[in-house]
């Protein structure tokens, strides 16, 4: 249920608890923060001694201001803390900022305490941020709350790290970016991420919405908000190099990492992830501006061919296509360019930007009304000529005429860029040139790195073909597994639609030889009960008669000793691919699918992708599509292609199972015989958590 945070971001008055005169309290930054905008609203100082603080006369408790306060700020000792907290329900508080420390993050009592005093918060009808977090701001109401100004702008930031805060505000600040809101997460007692991410969907001042998480509560939760905010989400988070589970008792287990997990909610909830604080501070100039584009496919423009074959390795590596252009567009640069220009794309002056500066405008006019192209990455030296300093033309003035030149050439491209919905990117070896900056006011990014001007510009642009979209519902939970044993895993997939070859499992000879005579051989005889069969030989093929399989048997159980085995019809692998499909139950983010090249060298090529759970077929397809052996489902060397659709549906029906199965910690399918006939599930298992 959506929550009205009102009272939190727009109150009728604030109060704060714990102000001081002493610049080394927080209390102190605090209230003087609160105090920027004494006309928007009646803001209260509270210190138990009373006196002044900040030359205005300071309450000794919240009783004594003596009218109703909406929004109370906390910045006591622990001891005190609740008894303030209590003080504020009873003066009528709607929202709660809590920047007192010691509690879920020291330990389990402070998680009680914490617990309690959000719970007593909740039944009063109160929302709570924090505790232990750094305060809040909203530039739009003229709420300071917190240590730290921010620029106003339209960017919300969301943190749980105040410092990365910080950093933001001056990475961001030469590029003109501002912040609508800031709110510290702190221990998210009550108010969570999914809230802020939700209130800041509706605000209308935010066009983007930044988040710094260690911590996402309910990351499925999250993951949906994002999807349906409306505007873009970008997040930042840590803890990418340490594997979640690395206990793990399957092939899922072991190549599931936190980060894959994150990335795969992400890409499914459209969601900007970021490695670094700097790839966030480029990410959010370019999405300040608020143009994008459904596609992918860049137009490289440049006057040196060297920045331009730099540039368009950089912008595939983004994840951007740089195609080359067809006739009609050509036709059209040669009619503006000299002779000797590239025009197939990378786009290359070859020097005419010199010359005539305006050649510029002139081809970015082109290449924007081309429909091929959905963007444009602009690099090398433009602006070098109305440079201050270090420019190309010499001179205090950096060129005259050429500058003159270039400065129209930057006013004509606004113009241009004003006609259409795509968007340009600059990178620019004087992004601080009078040139760039009139670029940078016209809404153009501008960026002194490569790199950051080919990232800037992948966020601009649709999501990245093939890439799976949506966060799915999980479907009504099911009636428990009661019999997680190999062939109970069979049969629960095999009810779902999950095809298999004819099994029976035997504990001694004569159910061997039964069961031999219940289908035909080949066979192949599994040691049951034993992880990763393959590995501890566990696994007999290619068995051709009763006789070659019962001494297979004889052979196994001197070796392994398991009391059962599973006795099944050979599956035909030629012209085959193996596939695994498995499912594992994230402790945030819910069910999360990996699909990937399977059978015995599954760990070892690592070849694997990650969505949320269930997958539909259309979404697994894709992901298969996206696996670097995909080649190998086309056919290669002479081999037939595959049925991908076939394969596709089963993993679709596997994910499906899994995530109608919370007792389920782990599900396997390993392997997915795919041949160009359809598809077989070979081996299963699941895990209960």
């Amino acid at each position: 249920m959506t929550r009205d945070l009102t009272s939190l971001f727009d109150p009728v008055s604030v109060a704060v608890v714990g102000a001081s005169d002493d610049p080394a309290k927080y209390g102190h930054a605090v209230a003087a923060q609160a105090l920027r905008a004494p006309d928007r609203r009646p803001v209260h100082l509270v210190n138990r001694r009373g006196g002044t603080v900040l030359g205005r006369t300071a309450a000794t408790s919240l009783g004594d201001i003596g009218e109703p306060v909406d929004l109370v700020v906390i910045s006591v000792p622990g001891t005190g803390f609740e008894a303030a907290v209590d003080d504020a329900l009873a003066c009528g508080a709607k929202a709660i900022v809590a920047i007192t420390a010691g509690f879920a993050e020291a330990g389990p009592a402070g998680l009680a305490r914490q617990r309690a005093v959000a719970e007593r918060v909740r039944a009063a009808g109160a929302v709570l941020v924090g505790p232990n977090c750094l305060g809040i701001a909203d530039n739009t109401t003229e709420l300071y709350l917190a240590s730290d100004r921010f620029a106003p702008g339209r960017v919300a930031l969301l943190s749980q790290s105040g410092n990365l805060a910080l950093e933001l505000q001056l990475r961001g600040a030469p590029h003109g970016l501002g912040f609508s809101r800031f709110v510290s997460l702190g221990n998210q007692a009550d108010v969570t991420l999914v809230d802020l991410v939700e209130d800041c969907a509706r605000h209308e001042p935010t066009s983007v919405i930044a988040v710094y998480a260690e911590d996402f509560g309910d990351g499925r939760a999250f993951a949906r908000a994002a999807a349906e905010a409306g505007k873009p989400v970008v997040l930042l988070t840590a803890g990418r190099g340490a594997a979640s589970a690395r206990s793990a008792r399957s092939h899922t287990g072991a190549l599931t990492t936190s980060a894959d997990v994150v990335a795969a909610a992400c890409r499914d909830a459209g969601v900007e992830l970021v490695r670094t604080p700097r790839e966030m501070t480029v990410v959010l100039a370019a999405l300040a501006g608020g143009r994008r584009t459904a596609g992918r496919r860049t137009a490289v423009l440049t006057d040196g061919g060297g920045h331009g074959a730099v540039a368009a390795d950089a912008a595939e590596d983004a994840g951007l296509d740089v195609p080359e252009l067809g006739a009609p567009a050509q036709d059209r640069l040669r009619s503006v360019l000299w002779e000797q220009s590239a025009v197939r794309n990378p786009v290359d002056l070859a020097g005419m930007g010199e010359q005539r500066p305006l050649s510029y405008a002139d081809t970015v006019r082109e290449l924007l009304a081309a429909d091929e192209v959905d963007a444009v990455l602009m690099t090398g030296y433009f602006g070098g000529y109305a440079a201050a300093e270090g420019g190309l033309g010499g001179g205090p003035a950096g060129g005259s005429v050429l500058a003159e030149g270039e400065q129209r050439a930057a006013k004509e491209i606004a113009g241009h860029l004003a006609a259409t919905p795509k968007p340009l990117v600059v990178q620019s070896l004087y992004p601080e040139s009078p040139s760039c900056r009139a670029l940078a006011e016209a809404g153009v990014p501008v960026f002194a790195a490569t790199e950051d001007a080919a990232r800037a510009l992948a966020a601009l642009t649709g999501r990245a073909a093939g890439a799976p979209a949506g966060v799915a519902a999980p479907p009504p939970a099911a009636t428990p597994l009661g019999d997680p044993s190999y062939h109970g895993v069979r049969a629960l997939l095999a009810e779902a639609g999950v095809p298999f070859p004819p099994a029976r499992e035997v504990t001694d000879e004569a159910g061997l030889l039964s069961a031999a005579a219940a289908f035909e051989g080949p066979y192949v005889l599994k040691a049951l009960h034993v992880l990763h069969k393959s590995d501890a030989g566990g696994v007999a093929l290619r068995l051709p008669d009763r006789d070659a399989l019962l001494a297979a048997y004889r052979r196994m159980h001197a070796r392994l000793g398991a009391p059962s085995y599973s006795v099944e019809a050979m599956a035909d692998l030629s012209d085959g691919v193996e596939l695994i499909v498995g499912v594992q139950r994230d402790p945030r983010f819910g069910p999360v699918a990996m699909i990937g090249l399977g059978g015995v060298l599954t760990e070892t090529l690592r070849d694997v992708a990650f969505a949320l759970a269930p997958v539909t077929a259309g979404s697994a397809e894709q992901l298969l599509r996206g696996l670097r052996t995909a080649a190998l489902l086309d056919g290669v060397r002479g081999r037939p292609a595959v049925d991908v659709t076939a394969a596709a549906a089963v993993i679709a029906r596997v994910t499906e199972v899994a995530a109608a199965h919370p007792e389920i910690a782990e599900l396997e399918v390993n392997p997915l015989l795919v041949r160009p006939d359809g598809a077989v599930a070979l081996d299963a298992r699941a895990v209960l958590g």
